[in-house]
């Protein structure tokens, strides 16, 4: 005697694959979909939060911006929220034709997220920022650099803070 409800062995591997589905539309650690973290990677940001959607709007419109000719080195983790060492170089041209023109670093999870902003000139030469911010939480920081042909160029960190810096 069978039993017409046990499901087959066809039927469990749907059943499973349509539980993973199910799984990766609904989102796991923070509400964040798996295909979303799939897709983007471990070292690209998460997508920007209201007031630093905004940010980017306001100073950059509808331009993009491309990953690449920026370099940001910071520690992965800092005990200290109040002060993080931040260090940004790009291979960009620093010439009268074409330069780097602004250079921004935003803390998605500060409460004022635009920590930095620069404005340069060719005259500076190489780029070159040695800085440091402070970070309200563990937070992704973008790095972004303005040319004077408008093209927008960045990179990004997350670091882990264990101290408040922020008040």
């Amino acid at each position: 005697m069978t039993d017409h409800h046990a499901p087959d062995r066809r039927g469990f591997l749907q059943l499973l694959g349509l539980t993973g589905a199910a799984i990766a539309l609904e989102g796991m650690s923070g509400g964040q979909p798996l295909y979303a973290r799939l897709v983007r990677g471990p070292d690209e940001p998460e997508a920007p939060n209201e007031i630093v959607a905004k940010i980017l709007k306001d100073r950059f419109g509808d331009r993009t911006i491309q990953r690449g000719h920026v370099t940001l080195d910071m520690a992965a983790s800092t005990e200290d929220g109040r002060f993080v060492p931040v260090n940004l170089e790009s291979d960009l041209p620093m010439t009268a034709d074409k330069y780097v023109k602004g250079v921004y670093f935003i803390i998605d999870h500060n409460p004022d997220p635009l920590v930095f902003a620069m404005h340069l000139t060719p005259q500076i030469g190489p780029l070159a920022v040695q800085s440091r911010v402070k970070m309200r939480r563990t937070s992704w920081i973008r790095a972004i650099v303005e040319t004077s042909d408008g093209e927008l160029w960045a990179d990004y960190a997350r670091v882990e803070t264990s101290l408040n810096g922020c008040g």
